[in-house]
């Protein structure tokens, strides 16, 4: 689900007083990208109508996306990148103007690395309903005002469907890979169902089939933190001063995710049971340095993210089922025809292994007979800390 940010591309680690000075300030009502902010390295695809699968139609949309390497004038070396829940489109390159973290995948994607932009021409965009540059909640909507909670629901359908008029602006008729991870791995998995002609290989790092009754209740919680914010004020808080905005719930939200990211193994190693002062958290007013850990990154997210996006792309999310309308989900996996990577986490306690040994099976053109499953103390978020072996297996994927 979260993720893909240069904080979670590491691991955990007790919060400094440094740490801590960084976030004195009051948050802004919200943390998406406005029209007047620093484009930095993003380009725009402007697009008409799209009628979403619950029947509301946006009236226009845009994608923001970034590219790197050089397409070619076959135009048959691009390759599609699809970020995770609360990632953007900066897959590379520093955080600047424009741009409020790091590039969330610098270790994959590059010069000479497994997806190597000497060969390929990579698209990153950032997804419908998102806040980093697409049209999303935060967006000013025909009447002038944003959008807000009265922009449409999305499935992950939809977002793939805008996706497509993308690859077409671009003069993609095929795309040579796919790659999602998380969230992003629910795109790929939609693209190679739904769009099968349209690319020759696919990868699905650590995404599902199908969101569970397990995995929506985990969600569901979080949502009502933001939404039990009395500074939500029912999405209508943009015009909110400094410090005024629904950053507690929106930041409540985050730290219940972020025990989903990462592994019971990798918390209890990192933190044990210290403390973040000499103050003792038994009594005495002190705290511990997990409770620390999880308020600094919470804290820091509202400060890059917005509220009703996060509801917008979560709902998203539990939409996500391949075989809905299908004939269920092994009927749907057949259509893919792509050859397709699989990968796993033993440690991920978000999207359990159970499922992708689910897709793997159902996919008749997979590089292995059964999905990867890499190793990791990281839980979740290994598909963005193992760089090396996830960037082996997808150099097996693009080199084939």
């Amino acid at each position: 689900m979260d993720w893909q940010t240069s904080e979670d591309t590491v691991p955990s680690a007790p919060i400094t007083e440094a740490d801590a000075r960084l976030l004195r300030g009051r948050p802004p009502a919200t943390g998406a990208w406005r029209d007047g902010d620093p484009v930095g390295h993003r380009s725009f695809g402007a697009f008409g109508p799209l009628a979403t699968e619950s029947g509301e139609q946006l009236p226009s949309f845009r994608l923001a996306y970034e590219t790197w390497g050089e397409l070619s004038p076959q135009r048959d070396n691009a390759v599609l990148v699809l970020h995770a829940l609360t990632g953007d489109s900066h897959l590379r390159g520093e955080a600047g103007p424009g741009h409020p973290t790091a590039g969330w995948w610098e270790d994959i994607v590059g010069p000479g690395l497994a997806i190597d932009t000497d060969r390929w021409f990579v698209v990153a965009p950032n997804m419908l309903g998102g806040c980093q540059g697409s049209t999303g909640p935060s967006s000013i909507s025909s009447d002038g005002y944003e959008w807000a909670a009265r922009f449409p629901y999305l499935t992950i359908r939809d977002q793939v469907a805008a996706q497509v008029r993308l690859a077409d602006a671009l003069g993609v008729e095929v795309w040579a890979a796919v790659v999602g991870g998380s969230m992003g791995g629910m795109h790929a998995l939609e693209w190679g169902v739904g769009h099968p002609e349209r690319l020759e290989r696919l990868a699905i790092l650590a995404a599902p089939p199908v969101n569970t009754a397990d995995q929506i209740a985990l969600n569901s919680v979080q949502l009502e933190a933001i939404r039990i914010d009395p500074r939500f004020q029912d999405g209508e808080y943009y015009d909110a001063a400094d410090g005024e905005g629904p950053h507690r719930g929106l930041a409540l939200a985050r730290r219940m995710a972020l025990l989903n990211y990462r592994s019971p193994t990798e918390l209890n190693l990192r933190f044990q049971r210290t403390w973040q002062s000499g103050k003792s958290p038994l009594g005495l007013g002190g705290r511990f340095a997990v409770e620390s850990y999880l308020d600094f990154h919470g804290n820091k997210f509202t400060r890059r993210f917005d509220a009703n996006s996060y509801i917008t792309l979560v709902e998203a999310m539990n939409s996500h089922d391949v075989g809905r309308d299908r004939g269920g989900i092994e009927d749907a996996l057949a259509r893919v025809t792509a050859r397709t990577l699989v990968l796993g986490i033993d440690s991920d306690r978000l999207f359990p292994v159970e499922g992708q040994h689910r897709i793997a099976r159902g996919i008749r053109s997979t590089i292995d007979d059964a999905a990867v499953v890499i190793s990791s103390d990281f839980g979740h978020d290994a598909f963005l800390i193992e760089t090396p072996v996830v960037g082996a297996h997808l150099r097996r994927l693009l080199e084939g």
